[in-house]
């Protein structure tokens, strides 16, 4: 009975450490709210924050969030940044709220969010927290009458990655992974209380025509449009870039390997006469000569972020584009009636 209860016991264990993969994150309404509001406030500034809530098998619950002050490039700030995040925690617990960290979000300006920092501050998150989440916001885009808020986590494939430094086109074809597969975006779900869902009800009859409402029916996209695209061609300069770094690595290589074949051509000769001499060949390999030298390969990180960036762009040029053609059909037809 004893050897039951505790085989049963292990299995439970066992099964508790394979989490099941994440399916969505269900977000409280509360909690997009104060997101939206501390964003917009602070646009075009760049602002984070920290999201509280529960890990639920293949759900990640969000029910409540508050904001990271405006960190400076200053020890002692960052330490009191620090500080602050502990005490709103402890004060959060205290009044029973959910306190657990499940990750963090930010805004961001047209969707210039993919970077390397981003990622860092993912693995510093994976330290702690078994799963964990970002979400973005981008007031500018949800101006255009979009809730512009992705939830996005790191694949399991590009981290084991990362954790090893090797970016390697070798190592990228082994692992079959490409641009594609550094995030992962999960499905949204909002969710609310019964009593704020019915409140929601009686107030829908009687709300008024807000201003916003009459902002998605704006014909110009002009601005928005315009910054994409500059962003988009500095991206393509920067990848333009990268791949320059790459040409001058090949060129490199293929100039080692000729003098490698030239040297040990050489060598065998050398060899050669030395046999006939009845003296001891040398060896074929020198390792103190500099043109056996490895050269290092560089890193395809920057290249694969920049490439997500340029399809995040080029995404939201053709959404914008088409809305303004859906909105320019819908005017064409009221001016013909």
């Amino acid at each position: 009975m004893a050897n039951t209860m505790a085989r049963s016991f292990l299995q439970a264990v066992s099964s508790e450490d394979v989490a099941p993969p994440l399916r969505v994150v269900q977000m409280e309404g509360l909690a997009i709210l104060k997101i939206i509001k501390h964003c917009k406030d602070f646009s075009p500034a760049l602002v984070t924050g920290q999201l509280l809530g529960l890990d639920v098998g293949s759900v990640l619950e969000v029910t409540n969030c508050f904001p990271f002050p405006i960190r400076e490039e200053d020890e002692e700030i960052e330490a009191d940044g620090a500080n602050y995040q502990l005490e709103m925690m402890r004060c959060l617990r205290e009044v029973n709220v959910d306190n657990n960290t499940v990750g963090w979000y930010q805004s961001t300006l047209l969707g210039s969010f993919q970077t390397v920092e981003l990622i860092e501050t993912f693995m510093n998150y994976q330290e702690n927290i078994r799963r964990c989440v970002c979400i973005v916001y981008d007031p500018s885009r949800s101006n255009q009458g979009v809730l512009a808020l992705k939830a996005l986590k790191l694949t399991d494939s590009f981290m084991n990655l990362y954790r090893n430094n090797n970016f390697t086109g070798e190592k990228l074809r082994e692992k079959k992974l490409s641009w594609v597969d550094v995030f992962e975006e999960i499905p949204i779900k909002v969710s609310n209380s019964a009593l704020i869902s019915a409140f929601m009800t009686e107030l829908e009859p009687d709300s008024p025509v807000t201003q916003c409402d009459y902002d998605r029916l704006k014909l110009s996209t002009a601005p928005y449009m315009e910054r994409n695209l500059e962003f988009l061609i500095e991206c393509m300069e920067d990848l333009n870039s990268e791949q320059n770094k790459f040409q001058y690595y090949y060129r490199n290589l293929s100039r080692q390997q000729a003098q490698q074949q030239a040297w040990l051509q050489k060598r065998r000769t050398e060899n050669m006469a030395r046999k006939a001499a009845g003296e001891e060949p040398l060896p074929e390999e020198d390792p103190s000569n500099p043109i056996f030298k490895p050269i290092p390969e560089p890193s395809r990180l920057d290249s694969y972020l920049i490439t997500n960036q340029i399809a995040n762009y080029c995404n939201q040029i053709n959404g914008v584009a088409g809305q303004s053609f859906n909105k320019l059909y819908l005017m064409k037809a009221l001016h013909d009636n």
